[in-house]
Order: structure tokens, then sequence, then C-alpha cells
């Protein structure tokens, strides 16, 4: 007679999203990002790993009253990439994702994103759509991400050294393939996102998912507010450091970022 084993002793084992959050004096905004973080549903179980670098704005109270839901650790760091290789190497998920301390991700995300990875064995790295918020939480510059949305549709290495279209809080990936990729560059203090993202592409290339996954909070203190300059010079630095052999992709990136700063900069004028 064939021996069926006890109903009490199945145990279904579900897929685990890791999410790490850097943060630094964000008291403001870190309620938000925890709340979108934990508000998400669906066949999965969430890991949040949040790294603060010594915050004195409140931000440990906060961290404290979450209870067990999050493994956190406040003291000093070397800045943001210091913090998100820092949570990265404690993960243990499935899949994991990076989402900044003022940022939010989008109801249903981390399903759309675990369903992703498990009809797709294959894929090893997703980005989807991301918008753009204000302090608020009011949806702003839908151009920039009208123009965005429609740059990433068609995922191409080459395309990305001209251009990085893709929003880090939008970007997940296999643990096992970040395992291979390696950490974040120390020495990048603005787009360390974006040498992940050509460092990926150089193994495989990403996988477009078309869903609004994220938003990403911009203010005028904001790193992309206050210092965007800094942060396109360097993104072309990083383009140059993968792609300094391909002259005209990087003429056509020096362009871009001609016209970019521009644009911010006239948006700033504007005030919007």
């Amino acid at each position: 007679m064939p021996r069926y084993p006890n109903a009490a002793t199945i145990r279904i084992v579900m897929p685990r999203i890791s999410i790490v959050t850097p943060s630094f004096n964000q008291a403001r905004y870190l309620p938000r990002a925890i709340e979108s973080i934990h508000r998400q549903r669906g066949d999965f179980e969430i890991e949040h790993i949040v790294i603060d670098g010594g915050s004195t704005d409140g931000t440990v109270d906060i961290l404290r009253s979450a209870g067990d839901t999050i493994q956190w650790v406040s003291e000093p760091d070397g800045g943001q990439t210091d913090a998100v290789n820092k949570g990265l190497a404690r993960v243990t998920g499935d899949y994991v994702g990076w989402l900044n301390s003022d940022d939010v991700y989008l109801p249903g995300a981390l399903h759309t994103v675990c369903r992703t990875f498990q009809d797709a064995p294959d894929v090893q790295w997703l980005y989807g759509k991301v918008r753009i918020i204000d302090p608020n939480d009011r949806e702003i510059r839908r151009l920039i991400t009208a123009y965005k949305n429609r740059r990433m549709r068609r995922f191409d290495r080459r395309k990305l050294l001209v251009e990085n279209w893709i929003s880090q809080m939008g970007v997940f990936w296999r643990r096992s393939f970040g395992h291979r990729v390696g950490p974040l560059d120390e020495k990048l203090h603005y787009c360390m996102d974006y040498d992940y993202w050509l460092r990926m592409a150089a193994v495989q290339p990403g996988h477009f998912v078309d869903a609004d996954l994220a938003a990403f909070r911009w203010y005028p203190q904001s790193k992309s507010g206050a210092t965007f300059v800094e942060q396109f010079r360097e993104e072309l630095r990083v383009a140059r450091r993968h792609g300094g052999d391909d002259r005209w992709a990087m003429v056509r990136h020096q362009i871009n970022y001609c016209k970019i700063v521009t644009a911010y900069r006239l948006l700033r004028v504007l005030g919007r």
C-alpha cells in the first residue's frame, strides 16, 4: 500500500527576495520606503536589510520600532556604496534588490519580480519602469520617465554605453548571479549602479519587465538634485572605462552628457 507523507509535515518553500536599503539621516522618508517594501503581497518571503551610516535624526528609533521585520545596523560607514556592499554581503534570498531610503516600490512590484524569475529560469537580472516623484509622493517629470521607458524596451549594451536609461530601484538579480558579478565599486560615489549594470551586461543581457516597479524621489537636496553635474561626469568616466574602444559610442555619450546637464540646469531654473 503506497505511503503518503503526513500533510502536517509538508512545507511549501517560497522564494525569498532580499532588499538592501542604505540610509543616512533620512528619517523623513525612510518610513515610506519601509512601508512600500513590507506592504508587498505575494507568494514570497521578504528579507529587508537596512544599513544605516550612524544617523542622528531619529532613524534608529524608526528601525527599532519595526521589530524583527528588518535586519539593521547603524554605524559609521564609507558612504552609500560601502553601505550597499555591506547589505549585499548579508543577503540570503533567491533574488536581490536595492532600494534607497528615500525611494519606494510600487504595489505589486515584488510579486512581478518573483513571478518573472520563476517563469524565466534563464533570466539572471531584470529591470522595469520607474516613476519620478516629489517629496510629497506626487509624480513629476513625466517626459523624462516616458523617454527612459521608450529607451529601455529593447536591451542593448552598446545603447547603454551611450546613455544610462536604467533606474537603479527598478533592477533585481539572482543572488547567485550577483556573486558572479561581484560587489559594487566603492571608488564610485554616484554611478556605482551604472557600472554594475554594464558589468552585468558583459555577462548576460538584462531582461525588460513592462511594469512600473518603483518610484525615484527627486528633490533639491538629493544626490541627483544637488550634484547632478558630478553625477553625469562620473557616468561618462564609467562609460569610458567599459567602452573606451568604441569611439562612436563615447562621442554620443559626451553629446548626451551635455544635453542632459543642460536640461537639468533648465529644470532647476524653472523650479521643476
